[in-house]
């Protein structure tokens, strides 16, 4: 194969992986992509599969991640290239691990170990369009909840890895194609099988909550010109949520949850700010989860947090109580990594004045007596901040989000398949709240509850029962994932010698 077609093939590939995601979720394509991208490296050594992979990896993150242009096409083009060299590192693995006897399974364990490693690195890594975050109208979904998203993303890895062994001709040499291709059935509907067989969690009490959609009056990076607008929104449904309640049109809920940005003015700093959230609250009598700007401690930091709002009389006092943190800001989206030095190459950087500073305990909060997990905006693709907040007995869990600025893009509907998964992972009730969209409530095996409309002011109300089961895909999946990468790091090692010893074997004999 010529390196042209190579890496058109590799082009043709990274598309149909992109095509898998939310808009489109076409998950079907997700085997093929990586079946094309196992072919087209196949047999190239080097800067060759280097090359391969990275044009992979630009054509699946360019595609995927469009909704960065609201930031800048520089945003959308940089973090498709930072993105894309992981691929190209994917490459270089793909071919070492191609010359091992079952190399489908230790190139399935490489995606695994180069997913894991672009979530980690640089600043904290960014994980979006792993291979399992694409899983979750497909059979494959149960498997989230069994062997957690590394394991997922090998699961499909390995049907993909498989695919591209017999188009290479490998049933010729060691099977027969009907026997790979009933492998591969298995393989694919081993996840559901297992799930399907499992004993259903009960609900130990339900929990009746409201959560508020106030809408945002801008559009894009705009969304939140109109500051007080915002709140005032939140507020104002709010209250006459609280005016159904008192007339008896609908049930008073335990708690009511605000999303991220409710506020972008400090109440710790603004009289008026604190006054009408506590208004809302007494009106509602009971707690609500505030998304809020707080300013941090130096002039130039700011923090991002999720507080439990008390109405006046609870238990305690009213006002302000427990209080998370966002843990993972978003770096040169909330934070400016090497600013003094990136500031005077990019003045576009000034958009961002402050800096966030992270947290640095999980999101376990307590809203009326109901321990609730509490992860904010792109942090629901970390497994870890999710994990750790079920570890530590969340029965619930809350994705506080604004997503305003990426309205009409693919963003929003990435950003809620994630959620649905980590229904499914946690067997858990995720309750999504935004500030105008996607809101919505999803059941523990990923199906949508309630869905709010996209830019209107909603408020949803239902009972949700709580759950304290912790899967396997939570107890083991890390694990999982780490054996995975073991195996990924030990099959290119053992490749890479034994092609030294090749290498070596031949030039004695020459």
């Amino acid at each position: 194969m010529s390196t042209v077609l190579r890496l058109a093939v590799a082009a043709a590939s990274g598309l149909a992986a992109a095509g898998a995601f939310e808009p489109l979720a076409w998950a079907v394509l997700l085997v093929p992509a990586v079946a094309g991208l196992s072919v087209a490296v196949h047999g190239t050594r080097g800067r060759r599969a280097f090359a391969v992979g990275l044009v992979f990896g630009l054509a699946f993150m360019a595609a995927l991640l469009p909704w960065l242009q609201v930031i800048g096409v520089d945003a959308w083009i940089g973090l498709s290239l930072l993105e894309a060299a992981f691929f190209g590192v994917l490459g270089v693995a793909l071919t070492r691990v191609a010359t091992l006897p079952w190399w489908p399974v230790w190139a399935a364990a490489c995606w695994v170990a180069v997913e894991l490693l672009r979530s980690l690195a640089p600043w904290g890594g960014f994980p979006w369009g792993r291979l399992a975050f694409a899983t979750i109208d497909t059979p494959l979904a149960p498997a989230m909840g069994i062997i957690g998203t590394g394991g997922t993303t090998f699961v499909i890895a390995l049907l993909g890895t498989a695919v591209a062994w017999l188009l290479l001709g490998g049933h010729r040499k060691r099977a027969t194609a009907s026997t790979v291709a009933v492998g591969v059935l298995a393989v694919a509907a081993t996840p559901a099988l297992v799930a399907a067989g499992l004993p259903e969690p009960e609900a130990e009490r339900s929990v009746r909550l409201a959560a508020v959609q106030g809408n945002v009056p801008g559009e894009g990076m705009d969304a939140f010109s109109e500051r007080r607008a915002v709140l005032d929104n939140h507020v104002s449904a709010t209250l006459d949520l609280a005016d159904r309640v008192e007339s008896g049109d609908t049930e008073r809920p335990e708690f009511v949850l605000w999303p991220e940005n409710s506020t972008d003015i400090d109440p710790f700093g603004d009289d008026t700010v604190y006054d009408d959230i506590q208004g809302a609250a007494d009106a509602m009598a009971v707690p609500i989860l505030v998304g809020a700007m707080v300013d941090g401690e130096e002039p130039g930091d700011v923090r991002n947090e999720g507080i439990v709002w008390q109405p006046s009389g609870a238990t305690g006092g009213g006002g302000p109580g427990e209080r998370y943190a966002k843990t993972h800001p978003v770096p040169f989206g909330e934070y400016i990594p090497m600013r003094d030095q990136l500031a005077k190459l990019f003045e576009r950087l000034d958009q961002i004045p402050r800096d966030m500073v992270p947290g640095t305990e999980p999101g376990v909060l307590d809203l009326a007596g109901t321990t609730v997990g509490d992860v904010i905006c792109f942090e629901v693709a970390y497994d870890g901040l999710v994990h750790e907040v079920v570890d530590r007995g969340a029965e619930l869990l809350v994705v506080q989000t604004n997503n305003a600025t990426y309205m009409g893009t693919g963003q929003v509907e990435q950003q809620f398949a994630i959620a649905r998964l980590r229904a499914v992972e946690t067997s858990r009730y995720v309750v999504v709240v935004a500030t105008n969209g996607v809101s919505g409530i999803i059941a523990p095996d990923g199906s949508v509850v309630e869905r709010a409309a996209v830019r209107d002011t909603v408020v949803m109300e239902q009972d949700v029962p709580l759950r304290t089961v912790i899967t396997l895909g939570v107890r083991i999946g890390r694990w999982v994932e780490r054996a995975l990468v073991v195996v990924a790091l030990g099959a290119v090692v053992v490749a890479v010698v034994r092609g030294v010893q090749a290498r070596r074997r031949i030039g004695s004999e020459a």
